[in-house]
C-alpha cells in the first residue's frame, strides 16, 4: 500500500486523523457518497508496530465483509485464572488476527471507497476549518476541512486539540512468546500484583502474545518490566511456553471514555475517545462500529450542509453501547477501590461471570 499525493486542492471535506481501526472505518463510510475525504497517519506502514493481543469477536468477520486472509486461528472462548488457579471457562467465539494485515485490508477498503491515505504523516493544530498537517520530511501543509475525525489513538492530538484528552489510561506490555503447544482459549490472569488490570496469553499459531496491562497506582509507574518477568516464567513453569521471547512492545489502553465525542466539527472515534472496554480493554469491535457511525454521521452532515446532524453521531453511539459502557466503568470503580479484597470482588467485576451482569 502505497501514500496517496495530496490533493491538489489541499481542501476536503472530512480529514480522518488516524488509520486504525476507527479511522479506516470513518474513511470508508465518509467517502462512499463521493465527498474528498483525506486521511492521515503518523506511522510509515499501517498497523506497525501492533499495539494488540489480535483477539476479534467471530460476529465482526461476518460484519465486515472484508474478506478473511487476515485471520490466524480461531478460539473456542476465554479461561480466567485468579491467583494461578483456572476458576472459569467461557465459551465465547472469536479469531486471534494478524493486526496489521486486519488494519490494512481496512484502510484499502476505504481507499476502495475513494478515500485519499497520506502515511508518515502527523496532525499538528486546528484553527477552526484549518489543519496544520506535517508529512515526514516535507514541509507543513494546510488543509480545510469541513469535519475533522480523530481517530489517533489513546494519546489523541485531535481530543487535546479541543480539551478532551484522555488521563484514565493503562499501561501495558506485551512480547511474543513459543508455544510448547498450541490453545484453543485465551487465558486472562488475576493476581493483586497486577492493579486494575490482568496478564493475557492468546495463542497465535505456534506462538502468543504474552502480555499484562496495569493502572498506576499512587505516583509510582508500574513496574511493568519486573511483573513481566515473573508472568513469563510463571507460564514456562506451567509448561506452557518457551521462555524466548521476541518483539516486546509498550502501550496505553483507555480504561473509560470520555465525556462528549462530538464537538464543533470534530469528532472522536475509537482509542481517542476511550472506546474500549473499560474492564476487558477490548477495543477493535467498538472502534470498528464508532468509526463506520462517525463517518457516516459526517457525511450526512456535509450534504445537509448542517453540522447540528453531527449530534446523531453521539446519540446512535451512546444507544448501542452506552449500558455496557457504563456498566464497565461502575465495575472498574468498585474494582479499583476494594483490589485487596480481589478474591471476593472479582465476580462481580470481570464478564466471565454472569455477577458481572447483575444490577446496574
Amino acid at each position: 500500500m502505497k501514500s496517496s499525493d495530496m490533493p491538489s486542492s489541499a481542501i476536503c471535506d472530512i480529514l480522518v486523523v488516524g488509520a486504525g481501526p476507527a479511522g479506516a472505518s470513518a474513511a470508508a463510510a465518509a467517502a462512499r457518497p463521493n465527498l474528498q475525504v483525506l486521511m492521515i497517519e503518523r506511522r510509515a506502514v499501517v498497523g506497525l508496530p501492533v499495539q494488540c493481543a489480535e483477539y476479534i469477536p467471530a460476529l465482526l468477520v461476518g460484519e465486515l465483509n472484508i474478506g478473511r486472509k487476515y485471520l490466524v486461528q480461531p478460539v473456542r472462548g476465554m479461561k480466567t485464572f485468579l491467583a494461578g488457579r483456572e476458576v472459569k471457562e467461557t465459551l465465547s467465539p472469536g479469531f486471534i488476527i494478524n493486526r496489521e494485515q486486519f488494519d490494512q485490508t481496512l484502510v484499502q477498503a476505504a481507499c476502495d471507497s475513494g478515500a485519499h491515505l497520506m502515511l508518515n504523516t502527523k496532525a499538528v493544530s486546528q484553527n477552526g476549518d484549518d489543519v496544520i498537517i506535517k508529512p515526514k520530511g516535507r514541509p507543513p501543509l494546510k488543509i480545510k476541512a469541513k469535519i475533522i475525525i480523530g481517530a489517533d489513538g489513546p494519546l489523541s492530538t485531535v481530543a487535546e486539540w479541543i480539551g478532551a484528552a484522555h488521563h484514565d489510561l493503562i499501561r501495558a506490555i506485551q512480547i511474543r512468546v513459543p508455544l510448547k503447544h498450541r490453545l484453543e482459549f485465551t487465558e486472562v490472569y488475576f493476581s493483586k500484583d497486577f492493579y486494575g488490570g490482568y496478564a493475557w496469553l492468546f495463542p497465535k499459531g505456534d506462538q502468543a502474545n504474552l502480555g499484562l496491562g496495569i493502572k498506576k497506582k499512587g505516583r509510582r509507574p508500574p513496574p511493568l518490566g519486573r511483573l513481566l518477568e515473573y508472568f513469563t516464567s510463571q507460564c514456562s513453569r506451567a509448561g506452557k511456553i518457551v521462555a524466548n521471547p521476541s518483539g516486546r512492545i509498550t502501550g496505553w489502553i483507555p480504561a473509560g471514555p470520555v465525556s462528549k465525542i462530538v464537538h464543533g466539527n470534530v469528532l472522536l472515534a475509537g482509542d481517542a475517545a476511550g472506546h474500549t472496554h473499560p474492564i476487558t480493554g477490548a477495543g477493535i469491535f467498538p472502534a470498528v462500529a464508532a468509526g463506520r457511525m462517525a463517518g457516516t454521521w459526517a457525511a450526512r452532515a456535509i450534504q445537509e450542509k448542517n453540522l447540528q446532524v453531527l449530534s446523531g453521531y453521539e446519540s446512535e453511539y451512546r444507544n448501542l453501547f452506552g449500558d455496557s459502557m457504563q456498566r464497565a466503568v461502575s465495575r472498574r470503580q468498585q474494582m479499583e477501590s476494594r483490589w485487596d479484597d480481589l478474591d471476593n470482588i472479582l465476580k462481580n467485576c470481570w464478564v466471565a461471570f454472569k455477577e458481572y451482569y447483575a444490577g446496574t
